[in-house]
C-alpha cells in the first residue's frame, strides 16, 4: 500500500497494472454507478483481474467517499445486505470455524474476511443475484475449481447462489478450501 493513503496514489498502479488510463476506469465505473458497493467491487475483481485494494481505491474514489471505512463489525455487513444473502454467508463461517476456529472473521475492505494472524485466508462477497467467495490462495482456488463445476468460477471467485444450501457435502468443501490455504501459508 502506499504510503500516501489517497485513493489518487493508487492510480498509478492501477494504470500501470491494468494498461489503460485513469480516463478509461472512470467510463468503466460511470457504467456501473448505479450498482452497490460489493457488486462494483466484484464487478472490477471479475472481469478486469483488479486486486481488491485497487478496485476499493477505484469504486470509494468514482464514490466520492471520504472514508473507505463503512462497517465496523461483520454483524454490521450482515444488516446492511440482502437476508437471504446474510443468512447463506453467515452459514458458510459458521461451517468453516467449525473446523477452524482459531481464524478470525473481520471486516477488510468492507467485506466479511477471515483471516490467521496477519494473512488472509477466505473471502467473501456480495452482488444481487448472487454470492461470491474467494479463497485468497490462488492455487487453492484452482484445486477446487472442478469441484465448483455446476456454478460459475472465475479467476479470483466462485459465485453461488444466494441460497446455497451448507449441506455435509458443502461444509466439507468449504473447511477443504480452508485447510488447503492454511496449509498454503508454511
Amino acid at each position: 500500500m502506499p504510503k500516501d493513503a489517497s485513493r489518487e496514489s493508487h492510480f498509478p498502479a492501477i494504470e500501470k497494472k491494468y494498461g489503460e488510463k485513469m480516463v478509461y476506469w472512470f467510463k468503466v465505473m460511470a457504467k456501473i454507478k448505479g450498482k452497490k458497493y460489493p457488486e462494483q467491487i466484484a464487478y472490477l475483481r471479475e472481469n478486469y483481474g483488479f486486486s481488491q485494494g485497487h478496485a476499493n481505491a477505484l469504486v470509494m474514489y468514482s464514490k466520492g467517499s471520504l472514508s473507505s471505512k463503512r462497517f465496523e463489525r461483520p454483524a454490521d455487513y450482515f444488516k446492511a445486505i440482502d437476508p437471504q444473502q446474510s443468512k447463506t454467508i453467515k452459514a458458510i463461517f459458521k461451517a468453516i470455524k467449525g473446523k477452524h476456529p482459531e481464524l478470525e472473521l473481520v471486516i477488510a475492505w468492507n467485506q466479511p474476511m477471515l483471516k490467521k494472524d496477519t494473512h488472509y485466508i477466505f473471502g467473501v462477497s456480495t452482488s444481487k443475484d448472487h454470492i461470491s467467495i474467494a479463497p485468497w490462495n490462488q492455487d487453492v482456488l484452482r484445486t477446487f475449481a472442478p469441484k465448483f463445476a455446476d456454478y460459475k468460477v472465475l479467476k479470483k471467485t466462485i459465485q453461488l447462489p444466494n441460497d446455497w444450501v451448507i449441506n455435509a457435502s458443502n461444509t466439507k468443501l468449504l473447511q477443504g478450501i480452508i485447510t488447503a490455504s492454511l496449509k498454503a501459508l508454511k
